[in-house]
């Protein structure tokens, strides 16, 4: 889809505005391209039209139907495009109304400063481009016969996402992430099937498997004479049976792991309403030497309460809190408080999500202890890994020789 067939509806109070919009939008090559002073005459549009709006620009601040109205509006109309917010609210405001719109399920491509500049708009109409000319995905939906199928039948395969240490660029260990490796659909990723296998009772195999592979990989690794700490995700399922812990160590003797080289992630998805059965089993692994990490540190039921109650070793900042932090005064807030309570609880802290090279100097310059995302490396099969790090071994030598 090119510029000039993405339908783009601009809804603001202010003639002007809209005036204004229309002439860069059309200047930009936009020509499809309609504008309403009010959200009740762009609904209609809805209603009227067999070709609904691909992209709309909202004004939030609008009488009588303000912005976030006219979103809960668009949801009843099924309408299923990007969004565009206009707004002079403060960032705060902005951020509120962005996140609402997106757990309507729609995608919210940035928000536009007025005055409206013009490189922003462009920036902003570009993503727009390429998302249409992206071909859309399809989600399928598994059920829990297939996922069972699937861990019987060895479809389940590990990969691993680098971690760095910050201050050195040295990799240090790897997060697993497990694959389903579908005999029809290709790779499937962890979100369409672990929320079935929390549901249908089969998270504990599941993770068995995973951790068994990364055990496994892990001493391969050590043979090889590359020594990294192995991270594997643990869901608050598999700590609800006291043998956890039992099998846990049991499995890394098998392998020839030692605990220390083996990290338990733990993200808690749902609430854990009985703590007895969690709290015995992380505390004999905390016994038996295997290192614990607080994963998505900030959202969910990942709290202060956790780290008063379990004995973490590291403290994993939500890739939330880091993405942008440099721009963003909300996010570098939270971002620095979280690092401060992670150093000053005698943690190692990671920082998640870390996308591209102004993440990367960002966490630098914050001296955070170690830091993953795709800017550093994306889950690869473990076969790719050697080859990652002498690349990526080149490119920290190279930022060393450009510093002053």
């Amino acid at each position: 889809m090119n510029k000039s067939t993405i339908r783009v509806l601009v809804l603001d109070d202010e003639p002007f505005m809209l005036k204004l919009l229309g002439h860069m939008l059309a200047d930009l090559g936009f020509t499809s391209a309609t504008t309403h002073d009010n959200g009740a005459t762009a609904l209609e549009c809805f209603d009227t039209h067999a070709n609904p709006p691909n992209l709309i620009l909202l004004d939030l601040q609008m009488p009588e139907m303000d912005g976030i109205e006219f979103v809960r509006k668009l949801v009843e109309h099924n309408y299923t495009g990007n969004l565009i917010l206009v707004s002079g609210e403060d960032e705060r405001v902005l951020q509120m109304a962005e996140k609402l719109i997106q757990a309507h399920w729609i995608t919210v491509l940035g928000h536009l400063d007025k005055p409206v500049l013009l490189a922003r708009l462009t920036e902003l109409m570009e993503k727009s481009v390429h998302m249409h000319a992206a071909p859309q995905s399809t989600t399928h939906a598994y059920g829990a016969d297939e996922l069972r199928t699937a861990i019987d039948a060895g479809e389940l395969v590990n990969y691993y996402q680098p971690k760095v240490a910050v201050p050195t660029g040295a990799i240090v260990g790897v997060e697993t992430l497990v694959r389903w490796r579908h005999p029809v659909d290709g790779s499937v990723f962890p979100d369409q099937f672990i929320g079935i296998a929390e549901d249908h009772g089969l998270i504990d195999d599941l993770t068995r498997v995973v951790l068994k592979g990364a055990m496994a990989q892990s001493k391969a690794w050590q043979q090889a004479g590359l020594r990294l700490r192995v991270a594997v995700n643990v869901s608050m399922d598999n700590l609800s049976s006291v043998a956890f812990a039992d099998f846990v160590a049991g499995a890394a003797t098998a392998a020839g792991v030692t605990p220390q080289d083996i990290v338990l992630e733990l993200t808690e998805s749902r609430l854990m309403l009985d703590q007895r059965a969690p709290l015995e089993v992380l505390t004999r692994l905390r016994l038996k030497r295997f290192r614990l990490s607080i994963d998505d540190f900030g959202t969910g039921h990942s709290s202060l309460t956790q780290l008063r109650n379990i004995p973490f070793d590291e403290l994993k900042i939500d890739q939330s809190f880091v993405r942008g932090a440099w721009h963003d005064d909300t996010a570098r807030a939270i971002y620095d408080a979280s690092l401060n309570l992670g150093k000053q609880l005698g943690m190692t802290v990671v920082a998640e999500g870390v996308e591209d090279r102004d993440d990367w100097d960002f966490v630098r310059r914050t001296q955070c202890d170690m830091a993953q995302g795709f800017f550093i490396g994306r889950p690869m099969p473990a076969a790719d890994l050697p080859g990652w790090i002498e690349l990526w071994n080149a490119r920290t030598q190279q930022w060393q020789a450009d510093l002053p």
